[in-house]
């Protein structure tokens, strides 16, 4: 792969983002962050901060997607550190781990920095105001890797304990934590409603985020991963490694499509993808980063494809498997589909040469070679197939099918089947009439020999009942009872009523598929309630059904302002987030929050009343409101300290605090200031009646905590 476009910032990179402007990101070891054109790596402006990082393998410094804020672990790694990005000023820093800081990171809507340390705690700040919010769940080890979901819906932390912690920001409310890892958990990376994590070893697994389910370990990595990111649909996972290697997954599968897609002579440190034009980008130790196109050939391709001269195209394939999920790549696959189809006729009217002129220009392509070759051979015995079909010896025509499956395709196959299909069909209408049995055996004599028929012959002629019986079913519409008789009798697939069946559940099918698209989902659900029926369709109605009814019953809780039942679909339902209604709801429930937050911020607990009141009966958000009155409180008890309350008030709050909320990281703070100010407190926070985050309701909320 060519470098595009390239540049050297001398120092090794330890990050690099696209930013909400379109501007690229990229700061150095010494914390000097670079503003870049992302177009053509023109330098826009910059600033120094002044840090060394000389260990940057996990995340050390952080920047807001809407380019606000900057963070920084500090030289000593004792705190983490919060800037304004415009006003180089600190807005705040997290100095309450024990030991040193591992990991920080701001999430993807550029409200929180998380610090995560050595001690295995995550704190969560608050970006505008600075202050401490909420803490993820502790892990027994250094905190390596911290990552968010591209909806900002979810936050994972990755521990030298071997497991990962996924948070929803969302409910705020932890799932069950991730174990699969026999090594210490290095890198983490969300994509679709899935998380990839890799730990020291170099293992690499897929994870279902709701299910907590390992998906699939992939397989081929044996250097130390340095570097993740995926492209901007999301189909190919590149990972970069420590010898300055570049492999690609693809995302639908999870198979290595290369093991060196690139390679480069420094070890990787970071990447990141420009959705736009489909540029990986690389950062790397000696302080370079580098563009690469990763549809790389794509125009050679089309211009071989225009000129058809495909004795090149496996050499520009070879170079770049990516480029047999392009648009390119697609019409030759058609025009190959073509081919094959015309070559195949042209055998089977025995114009070898004809078939050879077409299949030629392939022959260069190792994989449509070896089909080609095949074909040729087998196609050796077609003549044969041919006259054993004309002179009706069909144990020697369907002995040579069964041998050479590509007959099967072919007209000559198909007329003997239809001739198979009408016998038996006129002979199971025979058989019900125990006169005419004898007939019905000379109708289906010639098929005696065939192994692959002698059963449904056997079933013909000893169950007429059954066939009566399906033909009622069918008069009647009960299609329950079809598929019940074809899944006892499987010879009735070979009737012509079988046939006229299908094709009636395929008209269904396509039908619930029209109304799904034209936004009738109880349409479809009535229609998928009658395939319900149909075997070859069960599961499948069933899914769709399933997915269908809580869609409606989505749609209509979000019709009649039925905020209660939406959110607490959307609770336990990503896609429903994803949906246009689910996604306004997500936005209206994020500005509410906002609007608390900024009440919380000034200790006013009837401003977050009025700003979440809509949200007081969502047991699905009781957490989340918690969290928030929670805030609002530690403002209270904040200035109640700073005003110089008496002791025994703000000795009273405390109390309250932990009775509705437990003890949190917050109060904690809170309560070690506290008796710097009044060491004679006899105050013990352990002695305390403890209540939780997740036992609050809204019916314990006051005014003011000191009460």
């Amino acid at each position: 792969m060519k470098i595009i476009c390239n540049k050297s910032v001398s120092k090794p990179i330890i990050f690099i983002k696209i930013l909400d402007n379109k501007d690229l990101v990229v700061i150095d070891n010494e914390t000097t962050v670079r503003f870049f054109d992302k177009k053509d790596l023109k330098l826009k402006a910059g600033f120094k901060v002044g840090i060394k990082h000389n260990y940057y393998r996990s995340p050390v410094v952080a920047f807001s997607n809407d380019s606000n804020y900057f963070a920084t672990i500090s030289q000593d790694a004792k705190e983490a550190r919060l800037f304004n990005a415009k006003t180089k000023k600190k807005v705040a820093a997290i100095n309450r781990h024990h030991g040193e800081v591992s990991s920080i990171g701001i999430d993807t809507l550029s409200r929180y920095m998380f610090s995560s340390g050595e001690d295995g705690k995550t704190f969560a700040m608050d970006v505008t105001s600075g202050k401490l919010v909420f803490t993820l769940p502790p892990h027994a080890d250094t905190i390596n890797d911290i990552a968010f979901s591209k909806n900002g819906n979810w936050v994972a932390v990755g521990s030298y304990d071997r497991k990962i912690s996924l948070f929803s920001l969302v409910s705020m409310e932890p799932q069950e934590k991730l174990k699969g890892h026999s090594a210490p958990v290095m890198h983490l990376k969300f994509f679709q409603n899935k998380l990839i994590s890799i730990d020291r070893n170099s293992s690499a697994i897929i994870w279902n985020i709701h299910t907590g389910k390992i998906i699939k370990r992939l397989q081929g990595i044996h250097d130390e991963i340095t570097a993740i990111t995926t492209d901007g649909k999301e189909q190919f996972l590149f990972l970069g490694t420590k010898l300055g290697y570049v492999l690609v997954y693809n995302l639908h599968d999870y198979e290595i499509l290369s093991s060196n897609f690139i390679k480069i002579t420094s070890p990787i440190t970071k990447m990141e993808f420009d959705n736009e034009n489909d540029i990986l980008i690389l950062a790397t130790e000696d302080g370079f980063i580098e563009y690469y196109s990763i549809y790389e050939g794509v125009d050679r391709l089309k211009e071989l494809l225009r000129e058809q001269k495909f004795t090149l195209i496996n050499d520009v394939l070879e170079t770049n498997p990516l480029l047999e999920y392009t648009e390119v790549y697609e019409l030759l696959t058609h025009f190959w589909e073509k081919s094959l189809e015309k070559g195949l006729l042209a055998l089977q009217k025995g114009d070898k040469k004809r078939a050879e002129l077409i299949f030629n220009q392939f022959k260069h392509l190792p994989e449509k070679n070896r089909i080609i070759q095949r074909i040729m051979k087998e196609y050796e015995e077609f003549p044969k197939f041919i006259q054993f079909a004309k002179e009706g010896k069909l144990s020697l025509a369907y002995g040579l099918a069964n041998r050479f499956t590509t007959y099967k395709e072919t007209s000559i196959y198909r007329s003997l089947e239809n001739r198979w299909k009408k016998a038996l069909a006129q002979a199971q209408k025979y058989v019900l009439d125990p006169k005419t049995v004898d007939k019905a055996r000379e109708i289906l004599a010639p098929y005696r020999g065939l192994s692959e028929k002698t059963l449904f012959i056997q079933e013909v002629m000893t169950k007429a009942n059954v066939y009566k019986r399906f033909r009622e079913a069918m008069a009647k519409k009960n299609f329950k009872m079809c598929s019940e008789l074809i899944k006892q009798n499987p010879y009735l697939r070979e009737l012509p009523e079988y046939e006229s069946l299908m094709k009636f559940a395929d008209s269904l099918y396509l039908k619930a598929q029209k109304a799904i698209k034209e936004g009738d989902l109880h349409g479809a659900i009535k229609i998928f309630r009658v395939l319900q029926d149909f075997e070859e369709f069960k599961e499948e109605s069933r899914n769709f059904m399933a997915d269908l009814e809580t869609h409606a019953k989505f749609l209509n809780a979000v019709k009649n302002s039925d905020l209660a039942t939406a959110f607490n679909m959307m609770a336990k339902s990503e896609d429903l987030m994803m949906t246009e209604e689910g996604m306004r709801l997500q936005e209206m429930w994020n500005n509410d929050l906002f609007n608390a937050k900024m009440a919380a911020l000034s200790g006013n607990v009837d401003g977050v009343k009025s700003a979440l009141q809509k949200y007081m009966h969502i047991s699905s958000k009781y957490i989340a409101l918690a969290t928030m009155f929670a805030l609002a409180y530690s403002v209270q008890l904040e200035e109640a300290l700073q005003k110089g309350e008496e002791r025994h008030i703000i000795e009273n709050g405390i109390k309250n605090y932990i009775l509705n909320f437990g003890i949190t990281e917050q109060i904690e703070e809170f309560y070690n200031t506290f008796k710097e100010k009044y060491p004679e407190t006899k105050l013990s926070l352990e002695l305390l009646k403890k209540g939780s985050l997740s036992m609050w309701r809204p019916t314990m909320i006051v005014n003011s905590i000191l009460e």
